[in-house]
């Protein structure tokens, strides 16, 4: 017989003569045949399959954001695909035509990484819906969290509480992505400050790569100067875990010898009394997820897709770590 023929009789569509069908799923259950659901997706111009593009694999923020997406994925009857990259170049290998992203993946979500615009045309052009978290790029929906002022919340929250000289536990120096997040944040702080005629030392930035390790190093760093911060704004609540280490380990009290506020609201912020300002990271997940399937179905639908721009809000959560100076 041929391919199409058996095709057309595993698959129960009409044509097929009812003894052939018969003989066709009698020789597939003798041979414990199955379809490979790949290349069958394939065949049908679809993969039913995510694609999430992230500059790490750990960490609680990016899990949490591929939480989100995967949830309302899954919902719609897609598989999420999670790939690291360390560097333009892995990005440049996967957006590259070589790379054959439409054999792979019906959307892309690319989180704090940028997209050029010559290559999100270029995914376009290949019927590959792209959103995007963290960085904006023309004609493609996104979600950004506005860290400018969130970098503003710390600084006058820990401002009204009569601070003067302020400390800050960011990312690296040398960001090999463009991972803009910590200036931002440090930009939003320093700003915050100058408009109540305060000064911020850039010398008391302290790089944390966005660890619990990290953090520690760096509260330890800022403790050590000659005049140390009496307060610190960590640009992650899993740098500030590690802040309240080193403070723990210098037999410190956090809020009563140095302040301290972190970003993200972690669950174990709660545990340990962690003053932060809350992104509800999982729902941005989500959020930008129904962005992509709104995409896709426009693609399907031969139409242009709706390109939408959601700004989520931070709050800031007091707890024990900030007090009054």
């Amino acid at each position: 017989m041929s391919v199409a023929t058996v095709s057309r009789a595993l698959r129960g569509l009409p044509n097929v003569a009812a003894s052939t069908r018969r003989r066709v799923v009698e020789v597939a259950a003798e041979l414990s045949y199955a379809a490979d659901p790949a290349a069958s997706r394939l065949a049908a111009g679809r993969t039913s399959t995510v694609t999430v593009v992230v500059p790490s694999l750990s960490g609680w923020y990016f899990a949490n954001i591929v939480a989100g997406v995967e949830a309302v994925c899954a919902e719609a009857g897609y598989d999420v695909l999670v790939v690291g990259i360390g560097s333009s170049h892995d990005l440049s290998r996967i957006l590259s035509k070589a790379y054959h992203l439409e054999r792979r993946t019906d959307g892309l979500v690319v989180i704090d990484i940028a997209v050029s615009d010559e290559a999100a045309a270029s995914i376009s052009a290949r019927g590959v819906s792209l959103t995007t978290v963290g960085r904006v790029t023309d004609g493609v929906s996104s979600l950004r969290v506005d860290n400018v002022q969130v970098g503003r919340i710390a600084a006058d929250h820990l401002a009204d509480l009569g601070h003067r000289r302020l400390g800050a536990i960011g990312g690296e120096q040398d960001e090999p992505l463009g991972f803009e997040v910590s200036r931002l944040r440090v930009a939003g702080f320093a700003d915050a400050l100058a408009r109540r005629n305060l000064s911020f030392d850039p010398t008391l930035v302290e790089g944390g790569n966005y660890s619990v390790d990290g953090g520690r190093e760096a509260m330890v760093a800022l403790l050590d100067r000659a005049a140390p911060p009496t307060a610190v704004f960590a640009l992650s609540d899993e740098m500030a875990f590690g802040a309240l280490m080193a403070l723990n380990e210098r037999g410190l009290s956090p809020g009563r010898d140095v302040s301290l506020i972190g970003v993200d609201d972690h669950e174990f912020s709660r545990v340990v009394g962690l003053t932060t300002i809350r992104q509800s990271v999982t729902d941005h997940g989500s959020a930008v997820a129904r962005l992509l399937l709104h995409a896709m179905e426009a693609i399907r639908a031969g139409s242009a897709p709706p390109v939408t721009h959601l700004v989520p809000p931070v709050e800031l959560v007091v707890r024990s770590t900030a007090t009054r100076n």
